[in-house]
């Protein structure tokens, strides 16, 4: 056998040997028993991949531009080009923009957001993704269920029917709060909210208490009273925010209502993408 032609051979074997073990590995990744959240840094916005047990993909928000394409692609295998479900809790730039990619790029299976309406040329664009990708569509408010295998998440506001209405008391007010269920973990995952809609949360009858909560709106000073963290008193907080942001955030004075009452905090403008694991009685974080 030529040479040439016999070294091109063991180059290919070995070539395949090692993508053969890549699947392997990859595959058993799969086939753990944990919850898998991940909190992207994608600047001065929200995006978080959530895995389950079983394999349910779900991503909540986008973030701004489209960084959250490239944050994907480390999460997921490169052949998975497919999305369970895709939450938007509100159409504001810094947590819709990179969903209009994320509809181009994936299959995305259903989507569910408030269907509340804005004016401008990125909610047209969703509008028009929405039309294009062809997914299941679920307009959201408080009392619905989403079951992922052994995963439950179950939507605490907004307490109306937003779809097709514009908003008169802020967008953000309007945001998807999610509470999710692994076990005796729980992630509550908070938009922007603000303290008006704390409060109805507090008033309401649903348990809004988690292990891991989602700061509201980036650590503004309008959210995370201390009724509020103390009622939803979680172990563990996550701030998404840009590093050196024009808007202060996150607020001191949060920060240090987050310190009072003794919970760890991380940032991923510090931290960078943090990835929280749990196996439905203990959960652990790390970041790149």
């Amino acid at each position: 056998m030529d040479e040439k032609l016999k070294t091109n051979i063991i180059l290919v074997s070995l070539f395949l040997l090692v993508l053969a073990n890549v699947f392997v590995w990859q595959f058993v990744f799969s086939l753990d028993n944990n919850l898998k959240v991940v909190f992207f840094d994608v600047g001065q916005g929200d995006s978080i991949f959530i895995e389950t047990p079983q394999g349910h993909q779900i991503l909540i928000d986008g973030g701004p531009g489209k960084r959250v394409s490239a944050k994907l692609g480390r999460v997921m295998p490169f052949w998975d080009r497919s999305l369970d479900l895709v939450v938007l809790t509100h159409p504001e730039y810094d947590h819709l923009s990179g969903l209009i990619e994320v509809l181009r790029r994936y299959e995305v299976k259903n989507i569910l957001w408030t269907g509340i309406e804005t004016s401008g040329g990125l909610f047209e664009q969703w509008q028009k993704a929405l039309a294009a990708e062809k997914a299941r569509v679920v307009f959201a408010h408080a009392g619905e269920t989403i079951k992922a295998g052994n995963v439950f998440g179950f939507i605490l506001s907004p307490r109306e029917d937003l779809s097709g209405r514009t908003s008169d008391k802020g967008i953000n007010e309007t945001s998807v709060v999610l509470s999710l269920v692994f076990g005796a973990n729980g992630f509550l995952f908070t938009g922007d909210i603000g303290e008006k809609t704390e409060k109805a949360l507090l008033n309401g009858t649903g348990d809004i208490g988690a292990d891991v909560l989602k700061v509201a709106h980036h650590g503004s000073k309008y959210s995370s009273s201390k009724e509020f963290l103390s009622s939803v008193a979680p172990r563990l907080a996550v701030i998404s925010c840009g590093a050196n942001n024009s808007y202060g955030h996150p607020n001191k004075e949060v920060l240090s209502n987050l310190l009072e009452f003794g919970i760890t905090v991380l940032r991923t403008d510090q931290k960078g993408d943090i990835t929280i694991t749990s196996d439905g009685s203990n959960f652990k974080y790390k970041n790149k």
